[in-house]
């Protein structure tokens, strides 16, 4: 497989997931309001997008190695071209449900899809690449906000910005397919590897990446519970404008990106299961200072500081999971993105239930809560790794 066409699939692909994850945050207001949508049904949404998260994941983990990984990526980004179109023409919201499941699904896929193989193809530099990639998924939610306000200023309508993505989606999935019909000239005639379905059960039951699951839960708790909902809590709770949260969001999101850009060069000075600590401390101060500073400033901030903890968290947590048992990847990834959508559903659904009954700045300490679990788990995690690097 070329190092190169795949690697370009998979960073672009992850820039436009990353900004597919937080449009559904940062729309939502409009969303609500012309759909009809309460609190609760809201919550359900990033609720049920989870659950499709992780049937993907399980799907995936357990499935994608028997098929060749290009054709398949090029097929679900068609796909989800597909879903994100019939999504931008729905007139109501019982469809939008459904459809998140299905978008939830090919986008978890694609998730396991690329992890395996940047994992595999760059074994010499895994951390370094792990974290390039998900700098892109990053990159891709610090754009959003920006990729709104700009579609915002030809019409102001929450339909343009999907419609938008889609049509780059599809030209990712013919550049993809273009590069799988030249791979596959290339190889023709060649023997291929066995294709084999992986198991969960063996690799789960290991104490490490049982901490794995339990990081992961809480980082999605508190990743996607601030991105689905700050900008709802920012403009209905505090009052800000609807410019200054997405603005005050994309400073969450700067700090994702910078983390992830620059964690790698920070592993030469700091040891892993140190530097997983050092964020999870960074992440839970920057998710109360959001709760408890309700200032510009403060809030501002909280959420750059919030991103900085969180960025490299994930692609560090992975990429050392997989160098204790690179063979198994698809798995990992599963393990991961099960635990990350899980978190985002209970954190997501949680504080769309609880603010039908009180203010949504009340409800929104479900996110700081989410931190405090963060911090618990790495610190369990890191010490599993430890003790595998001193073994």
């Amino acid at each position: 497989m070329s190092r190169l066409a795949a690697t370009i699939v998979i960073f672009a692909g992850f820039f436009l997931i990353g900004k597919l994850f937080i449009l559904w945050g940062i729309l939502l207001p409009n969303i609500a309001t012309e759909l009809a949508m309460s609190e609760i049904v809201s919550g359900a949404l990033f609720s049920l997008f989870s659950v499709g998260m992780m049937l993907g994941a399980v799907l995936g983990g357990k499935y994608a190695s028997r098929f060749e990984f290009m054709p398949l990526l090029a097929s679900l980004f068609s796909i989800n071209t597909l879903l994100l179109l019939m999504v931008s023409m729905l007139s109501s919201w019982q469809w939008f449900l459904v459809l998140a499941v299905f978008i939830g699904v090919v986008s978890s896929t694609i998730f396991t899809i690329g992890h395996t193989l940047i994992a595999r193809m760059y074994a010499e530099k895994r951390f370094t690449m792990m974290g390039l990639m998900d700098f892109m998924f990053s990159l891709g939610t610090f754009a959003a906000s920006f990729f709104v306000t700009l579609l915002y200023l030809i019409e102001e309508n929450w339909r343009l910005p999907i419609q938008v993505l889609a049509g780059v989606m599809l030209v990712l999935s013919c550049y993809a397919f273009v590069a799988a019909r030249s791979q596959a000239k290339v190889l023709k005639g060649q023997s291929k590897a066995p294709k084999q379905t992986l198991a969960f059960g063996v690799i789960i039951k290991q104490p490490v990446f049982m901490f794995l699951a339990l990081l992961s839960f809480g980082y999605g708790a508190v990743e996607f519970g601030n991105a689905n909902w700050f900008v709802s809590y920012a403009q209905n709770g505090i009052g800000f404008t609807g410019e200054q949260s997405r603005n005050l969001l994309a400073c969450f999101t700067a700090g994702m990106v910078i983390s992830r850009l620059t964690f790698a060069f920070l592993l030469r000075f700091v040891s892993v299961h140190r530097m997983m600590l050092l964020m999870a401390s960074a992440s839970l101060a920057g998710v109360f200072a959001v709760k408890l500073i309700p200032s510009l400033y403060g809030i501002g901030a909280g959420n750059l500081l919030l991103g900085l903890g969180l960025g490299g968290l994930f692609p560090l947590a992975l990429s050392a999971a997989m160098n204790i048992d690179s063979d198994n990847g698809p798995v990992l990834s599963g393990i991961a993105i099960i635990g990350n959508s899980t978190g985002v559903q209970v954190s997501s659904f949680s504080t769309g239930l609880w603010a039908n009954f009180v203010p949504l700045s009340t409800a929104f300490w479900v996110i700081p809560v989410g931190g405090c679990l963060l911090w618990l788990a790495t610190y369990g995690y890191s010490r599993k790794i430890k003790q595998q690097i001193q073994a």
